[in-house]
């Protein structure tokens, strides 16, 4: 997934960083904590080296992608896959609610492809019902489901807005594509407040990638959180966002994002900790460096990389293409 914050292209650098700080290079029985999971990029590549992982994310679409790639051992079951591929499509919430053909007004995906979404996601949940798969594989098809929709999607790669006109991915048929198995120890997904978990768990290395601004990704991911849950939810507005939903992370808050950083550092139970930030973030370096000087031995690593854009051909005014990512590093007295 093309994902706001995702740490792909900066894998290399957080993995040598955190490699030199630490000395550990394979997991050796070790416990990695990735506390802001998002799509799962850096706790699973830390499952393959042998670390047991404990993920969480208070986003419902986050969990289930995370259940498959942290706690999932075996391969997802290809004729399971052939058979959902064949279903004819239905009529349910999803293209009731974000197809243009329904009449909602939403165009977030072609009426067939939401026809497509609503059988799959049905089905996938009466198997599960039935018994004929497993929880665990019940989350790596849902996984797969959210995974897979979003390259058709007609957005500009988040769904606070869709586009007038079809782009050329999302006129494509939708295929539902699995996941692909992570081999590791298995791990612990967990679905809650980090600040609330982060008082139960203990580890080696703890590494917290939270939100660095006032954009909250509960409203730019709301129609995938819509699809995991399939809960019938009240939607408002032109985007039919989720009306009950309460996801707002105070580190998007300016007035408590400090507040809630300190006390994750000051209650972590791990030897390790690593934060990464950018230097546009609603923190700023000397802030964040102050904090977690009160804890132990600080360090700061830098990288220029590439911004995200979620609209690569609009007409809008950017003040930068590039941005400086920096990992702060927390050895614990």
């Amino acid at each position: 997934m093309n994902y706001i914050g995702s740490k792909y292209s900066l894998l290399d650098f957080i993995a040598e960083t955190i490699s030199t700080v630490t000395g550990c290079t394979q997991g050796q029985n070790l416990v990695f904590g990735d506390l802001f999971a998002g799509t799962g990029v850096v706790g699973s590549y830390y499952r393959q080296l042998g670390y047991r992982v404990i993920s969480n994310d208070i986003q419902y679409y986050s969990y289930v992608i995370n259940k498959h790639y942290i706690e999932n051992n075996k391969p997802i079951n290809k004729k399971i896959v052939e058979n959902l591929n064949k279903l004819p499509g239905k009529k349910g919430f999803i293209y009731k609610n974000f197809c243009l053909g329904s009449g909602s007004g939403r165009n977030y995906f072609n009426d067939a492809n939401g026809k497509k979404c609503d059988a799959i996601r049905q089905e996938i949940e009466k198997l599960y019902k039935n018994k004929k798969i497993s929880r665990l594989h019940y989350f790596s098809l849902l996984g797969s489901l959210v995974n897979s929709i979003d390259k058709y999607a007609n957005t500009a790669s988040v769904y606070g807005a869709f586009l007038k006109h079809l782009k050329k991915s999302a006129q494509k048929s939708f295929v539902l594509t699995p996941l692909s198995t992570i081999e590791g120890p298995k791990g612990k997904v967990y679905n809650t407040d980090t600040s609330i978990l982060i008082e139960k768990i203990k580890g080696d290395i703890l590494y917290l990638d939270p939100p660095y601004n006032a954009r909250q990704y509960c409203t730019n991911y709301h129609v995938l959180e819509t699809i995991s849950k399939y809960d019938n939810p009240t939607l408002f507005g032109i985007t039919g966002l989720r009306k009950e939903e309460n996801q707002k992370s105070e580190f998007c808050s300016r007035r408590n994002v400090k507040k809630v950083f300190e006390h994750l550092i000051a209650k972590a139970q791990f030897k390790y900790i690593f934060l990464s930030y950018n230097n546009e973030g609603l923190m700023d370096l000397a802030t964040i460096q102050q904090i977690m000087s009160k804890y132990g031995e600080y360090k700061i690593f830098t990288k220029e990389y590439k911004r995200f854009q979620a609209d690569k051909t609009a007409n809008r005014n950017i003040n930068s293409f590039s941005t400086t990512e920096y990992l702060h590093c927390l050895i614990r007295k």
